[in-house]
Order: structure tokens, then C-alpha cells, then sequence
């Protein structure tokens, strides 16, 4: 089994928060993450997937493939945007790093199986102390 790993970098804003609580209760839950004006992030993405290589091509999934698979259903939707009211796939949760991650595998799972790639590892560093990792 051979691991193929993409880095994509997107800057995006979000808050963490829950429509139906307080602004007080939601900074109790989310603390300074829950400002009512927003803040900012510059991410990084790590996408990893598997596969066997071809006996003929010496891959499993050509790597430009994969950026532009990343790019067109991702980072197009999410850089320089406000996640919480201009991402499809973030609509209706809350914009933690958690649901974020899964929400991106989601959006990956299918197409990158059409490529004969199997989505093993969505990785998102929200700041350089900060990362999730989520297995599907």
C-alpha cells in the first residue's frame, strides 16, 4: 500500500457558535473562537490517500489530479471566505476544526474513488499548535 499526501494552503474566516444560545453562552462554550465579528485562520490542508500502484504508470493516482480535485471542491470554497455563511458543505454546523475536517472528507470521498484513490487522512492545522486529524 503505497500513502500519497497533498499540502494545500486557504485563509478563511469563521465563528464558532450555536444560533440558539447567547452570545455569553456561546463564549462561555467557545471562548474567544465564539466572537460575534468573526476571526481568521490561515490553514493548512493535508489530504492523504492510498492506493496500489499500476504496473504500468508507477502510480496510483496521478498527483495533479489530486490538487485539482483538492482545489475545485475545497479550497475554491473555502479560501478567502467566510465559512460559516458562504461554504456549502459548513452549512448548518458549527465551524470547528472537527467538523470542518469531516465536512472536507465528505466532499472528497467519492470523487477521489472515481480516481480508483481510497481518502485515507484529512489533516488540518488551524494554527502552528493546533491540528485535527480525521480517519473517515
Amino acid at each position: 500500500m503505497i500513502y500519497l499526501t497533498r499540502r494545500e494552503r486557504f485563509s478563511a474566516a469563521h465563528r464558532m457558535f450555536r444560533p440558539e444560545l447567547t452570545d455569553k453562552e456561546n463564549m462561555i462554550i467557545y471562548g474567544k473562537c465564539s466572537n460575534p465579528l468573526w476571526h481568521g485562520h490561515n490553514y493548512v490542508l493535508k489530504v492523504t490517500v492510498k492506493g496500489e500502484p499500476d504496473t504500468d504508470t508507477g502510480y496510483f493516482m496521478n498527483a495533479t489530479r489530486l490538487r485539482d480535485i483538492i482545489t475545485e471542491r475545497i479550497i475554491v470554497k473555502l479560501d478567502h471566505k467566510n465559512m460559516n455563511v458562504e461554504t456549502d458543505f459548513m452549512a448548518g454546523k458549527v465551524a470547528t476544526t472537527e467538523n470542518l475536517a469531516m465536512a472536507i472528507w465528505g466532499e472528497l470521498e467519492a470523487p477521489l474513488a472515481e480516481e480508483g484513490a481510497t481518502l485515507h487522512c484529512i489533516r488540518i492545522e488551524e494554527t502552528e499548535n493546533n491540528y485535527v486529524e480525521y480517519y473517515g
